[in-house]
């Protein structure tokens, strides 16, 4: 439920909710999703300088085939539902039909990047999210506030989808134009959220062609429990690891879940000692992109040291209340690797607050410790 919405002034500004289903199928809802944001997901298409001038030439040559085949062929017959809901959203959105492989690429942009050559790219079409994240569940408070930082081309490229299924199931999930729903962040009436954060493996680490980030995340939404969460993530041979907070505010627990290819994964569960994820695993035993970080040690010089700064600041930063918390997501301190971000590469979209126990999702457009909540939904 919506408890809140600040409404956007101007056509095509703020952030939208739009209500769909139940559908006679998935690919309906998606079909209906993509309609509605047809100018958004075209405007991303062609401003999208990641899928411009990478995945789209990289799509054209003869080598990528294999690879984007074994994708489409593995994620399609593990997860039809979703599969025709992506294709729905694709044709919905009116692209022209050769240009539907244009959504499937960024769909699969981070299974697919990895085996993009490496050119003299410029650092900015390198650079595709960073998110950060703090959480704590102690006697005294149960929360967690979620930065959804991306490219600087995404900013005004997002929307919210609530969907509600004929089973009766509704989600809502902050959601990339083109993409299912969600790579970033969403909840359930089951009373079940996550929020998501990259964690770059080196290429060894990387098994081509297998499930999909995109399409984990999307069958989360149907969740029944953080149980059932954690069995759906550990049922998918993914392509690319990544970083799962699942947040059940009926139970009042907060799960760090880092994967890996081959079936890794390592749970930590979130109490009263406040933790602060970004971009790198922190327990799971895996070689990531130009390190050996493993077990909180961040003595070590890093390629990522974006994530490397962030994880040093939050820790020097107060966590002892809610207040502490919005300031820590908003710290610009570090003047060229902030929590809070606001480009030139990467920005802060927004920032999600879950309060377990208000059980409330809040989105906080601008920075956290003196931005408007512009959305606040009841989780139950």
């Amino acid at each position: 439920m919506l408890l809140k919405w600040r409404g956007a002034g101007m056509e095509g500004k703020g952030l939208e909710v739009f209500e769909v289903g139940p559908c006679e199928d998935a690919y309906h809802m998606g079909f209906l999703t993509g309609q509605r944001f047809s100018n958004k997901i075209r405007s991303r298409l062609a401003t999208d300088l990641i899928l411009q001038d990478q995945l789209l030439p990289f799509a054209r040559s003869p080598q990528s085939q294999p690879l984007i085949k074994a994708l489409s062929d593995t994620n399609r017959n593990k997860f039809p539902r979703y599969w025709a809901e992506l294709v729905g959203t694709a044709e919905g959105s009116g692209v022209p039909l050769l240009h539907v492989i244009f959504i499937i690429l960024l769909n699969f942009r981070k299974e697919i990047l990895p085996f993009v050559p490496k050119t003299s790219t410029k650092p900015s079409e390198d650079t595709i999210d960073d998110c950060s994240d703090i959480m704590v569940v102690s006697d005294s408070m149960a929360f967690a506030a979620h930065n959804e930082d991306a490219n600087v081309a995404l900013v005004g490229h997002t929307y919210l989808i609530k969907g509600t299924l004929h089973t009766g199931l509704s989600f809502t999930a902050y959601t990339y134009a083109g993409e299912l729903p969600s790579c970033a962040f969403g909840f359930n009436s089951h009373g079940l959220a996550f929020t998501l954060n990259s964690v770059p493996p080196t290429e060894d680490e990387i098994v081509a062609g297998g499930i999909g980030r995109n399409f984990i995340s999307r069958d989360l939404l149907e969740a029944r429990s953080i149980d059932d969460a954690l069995a759906r993530i550990r049922s998918s041979e993914v392509s690319v690891g990544h970083s799962y907070n699942l947040i059940d505010v009926k139970t009042r627990r907060i799960l760090n879940v880092e994967t890996a290819t081959r079936n890794r994964v390592s749970i930590h569960e979130v109490g009263a000692v406040p933790f602060f994820h970004a971009n790198m695993y922190l327990h799971l035993h895996v070689e990531q992109a130009g390190n050996n970080l493993s077990s909180f040690f961040l003595d070590v010089k890093a390629q990522d040291e974006n994530s490397i700064s962030r994880q040093k600041r939050a820790a020097l930063l107060p966590k002892k209340s809610k207040h502490d918390f919005l300031s820590l997501v908003g710290d610009m301190e570090d003047a060229r690797y902030p929590i809070y971000m606001t480009g030139p590469l990467l920005y802060t979209l927004c920032t999600a607050v879950i309060n377990l126990d208000e059980q409330t999702l809040s989105i906080v457009e601008g920075n956290p410790k003196e931005g408007e909540t512009s959305h606040v939904f009841s989780m139950t």
